[in-house]
């Protein structure tokens, strides 16, 4: 039930035709996962406070460092030195006080990936390395749970919706990861954004869009991500989408499946 401050909050989406009040309660009902408080999980978390996202997690065992700030825009000059999750969650706080944060100052690892999933209704991946999104979308698989995950490059971002342990209207199985990307490319060959750089301003774009997704994903309406991949270059600024679908062959969700747990992580 929705306080009659929270009506006066979130009238901006009530009045849509497409959210309205029962979408709003969605919205107010829904706990999300958000792996990494970074470049990506910052706008993320600030986006799905303000619609009023009832649960919101945070799993990220970093600190603030000076660095961040160029682009992790939850955080502040006097956050340096802190753990991310507490400067998230304070900004959060400040933000909308009818959220609750669950805070996890943990690296997401095979070991507890499982549990920590475990209890939300959908997670939104902003890690900044390989085997983490790989992690993430596999435990995602045998979790059963929704995915929204995006990545940045120096000037190229990404962003998809999974739901490989559900099947698309014509029976086929929808997609995993692993049918987008069959593996991550070879260590080194991608440099990490300490090496190469990264927009700042990119961030908040695709995290933006990650938490409309997100937010499309619990209220149900438009069209969502499944099968198709978001491509934006910000050099041209432009747009593009990819339509991908099932593989066969893939190891996780294939006809012959040789990723049976996550143990391939360990």
């Amino acid at each position: 039930m929705l306080s009659a401050q929270e009506l006066e909050r979130y009238a901006r989406h009530i009045v849509l035709r497409e959210v309205g009040g029962p979408g709003q309660a969605a919205l107010q009902r829904a706990r999300v996962l958000v792996v990494g408080a970074g470049g990506l999980g910052a706008p993320v978390l600030l986006y799905l406070a303000a619609a009023g996202v009832g649960t919101i997690g945070i799993v990220d065992d970093d600190k603030v460092a000076l660095s961040n700030l160029q682009r992790q825009v939850i955080h502040a000059t006097s956050d340096i030195g802190g753990r991310k999750v507490d400067s998230a969650s304070a900004a959060i706080g400040r933000l909308n006080p009818h959220v609750k944060v669950e805070l996890h100052p943990v690296r997401l690892t095979a070991a507890n990936a499982l549990d920590l999933i475990a209890s939300y209704d959908i997670v939104a991946d902003g890690s900044d390395n390989f085997p983490t999104r790989y992690l993430v979308s596999d435990a995602c698989f045998f979790a059963r749970k929704p995915l929204v995950t995006a990545a940045v490059g120096t000037f190229d971002g990404t962003l998809t919706t999974l739901r490989a342990h559900e099947r698309g209207a014509d029976g086929t199985p929808n997609p995993t990861y692993r049918c987008l990307f069959p593996e991550p490319p070879p260590p080194g060959t991608v440099p990490a954004c300490a090496e190469a750089g990264i927009l700042g301003a990119l961030t908040g774009v695709l995290g933006s869009l990650m938490a409309l997704e997100v937010i499309r994903e619990i209220v149900g309406f438009g069209e969502g991500l499944v099968g198709r991949l978001i491509m934006l270059d910000a050099r041209s600024m432009r747009f593009e989408t990819l339509a991908y679908g099932w593989d066969p062959a893939n190891p996780l969700s294939g006809e012959r499946p040789t990723i049976c747990d996550l143990s391939v992580h360990a």
